[in-house]
């Protein structure tokens, strides 16, 4: 149990790094020069080599254990990374940084995720997953006001210092406190070597229809908080850092609560198939809301980035949805896989954003380019759900049923 908080406090660190840089927008620009684009590809970075990572962590995870894997990248990436950027001279360094950093933090949240599904039932998978996010997405709610208000006491420098070394003790505590499963079986754990694995996952023809919507209901929300949110109120309302970090606060608290309502709606519904369709059909209206209406007052806007967050907290029901699928000697490939389209959509769209933002930009109109990027957001998500309507049901009393 010990284990497992040292391993939520790692994803905790996780959730952080990949949201901070909204607050920290006004300061990289002033002091570093770093423009828009750049800091979209220093996050897009961060997700990118995250969703990478997720290929050699599913490998590592079969083999080595959760233990091993997930205190060495972080101890050593996760806390050299943010160390890097705490000195980093230019926002080339910056971009950098958060690819390493990105790195470090891949394997947190998967470790916890092979502990749950080796050691309880998949019927709990679901609300196990999404209370871990839950807990975790506090990270999120410290890289908004309270980072803002760290930053401007103490210098984003200092801060990212302290917060590299408290990574790297974080990283030493998991390699003290965690305990790995005990395995299936060597002739289980052989199967699953290997990066043939994925392939024998890919050909599973039921997980395609789940992966798209997989791979972007989180892309809003993480988009719009961890990157746009502060470049949105700025240009538009003429936030400052602290209106930013209050507005991004509560996005991120909605995130964690959504994390929290959707862990047992499976269960009580019996289906994680509509739920999941739900939900996202919610986020996508108030998606199309700000894309309608991209100017109204900053109490408004702030509302439906709360119902942004809220809903786009889907990712523990749609990661128990596809391993249903999963066979058991393919657990770590199979949960990484699933994390590796979810965070890599992410990060995708970082990038893309970034692009569609810069050319929509119009002189003098600084909402032309955010109603664009809203749109964009709609019509991906609108096209994921269309394909998620044909996938399977597996609500939790079906895994049972078949010994899942």
């Amino acid at each position: 149990m010990i284990g497992l908080a040292a391993l939520a406090i790692g994803y905790v660190l996780s959730q952080f790094y990949r949201s901070f840089l909204a607050v920290l927008t006004p300061a990289l620009t002033t002091e570093l020069g770093a423009t828009k684009a750049e800091l979209s590809m220093a996050s897009g970075a961060w997700f990118v080599v995250f969703a990478l990572m997720q290929f050699v962590v599913g490998v590592s995870l079969d083999r080595y254990g959760p233990r091993r894997t997930a205190a060495f990248l972080l101890t050593v990436s996760g806390g050299g990374g943010a160390l890097m950027f705490a000195f980093a001279p230019t926002p080339e360094t910056i971009i950098l940084a958060m690819a390493l950093n990105g790195a470090g933090c891949s394997a947190v949240l998967m470790a916890s995720v092979f502990i749950f599904a080796k050691s309880f039932s998949a019927g709990r998978l679901t609300i196990l997953i999404s209370w871990l996010i839950a807990f975790g997405t506090l990270g999120n709610v410290v890289g908004s006001a309270p980072m803002a208000a760290a930053a401007e006491a103490f210098g984003w420098r200092s801060v990212m210092g302290g917060l590299a070394f408290f990574t790297i003790l974080t990283g030493i505590a998991i390699q003290f406190l965690v305990r790995d499963p005990e395995p299936a079986g060597e002739s289980e754990r052989e199967k699953g070597l290997g990066f043939n694995g994925y392939r024998e996952l890919l050909s599973l023809r039921v997980l395609w229809p789940i992966l798209p919507l997989t791979a972007l209901n989180y892309a809003p929300a993480a988009g719009i908080r961890g990157l746009w949110a502060g470049p949105y109120l700025a240009d538009v309302y003429g936030a400052d850092a602290l209106m930013i970090g209050q507005a991004t606060l509560f996005m991120a608290l909605a995130m964690s609560a959504g994390s929290f309502v959707y862990g047992p709606l499976d269960v009580f519904f019996r289906t994680r198939k509509w739920v999941a369709v739900g939900g996202n059909l919610i986020g996508l209206l108030a998606i199309l809301f700000l894309a309608v209406v991209p100017v109204s007052s900053i109490v408004t806007t702030t509302v439906v980035l709360v119902v942004i967050g809220l809903c786009g907290a889907s990712y523990g029901l749609l990661m128990a949805h596809g391993r249903a699928f999963v066979p058991a000697h393919l657990t770590g490939r199979g949960v990484t896989l699933l994390n590796f389209f979810s965070v890599g959509g992410a990060g995708v769209m970082q990038f893309l954003t970034g692009g569609v933002v810069s050319a929509s930009t119009v002189p003098g109109d600084p909402v032309a380019a955010y109603q664009t990027l809203f749109i964009f957001y709609a019509f991906l998500i609108a096209l994921s759900l269309a394909i998620y309507l044909i996938c399977k049901d597996a609500p939790p009393e079906m895994e049972r049923a078949h010994g899942s």
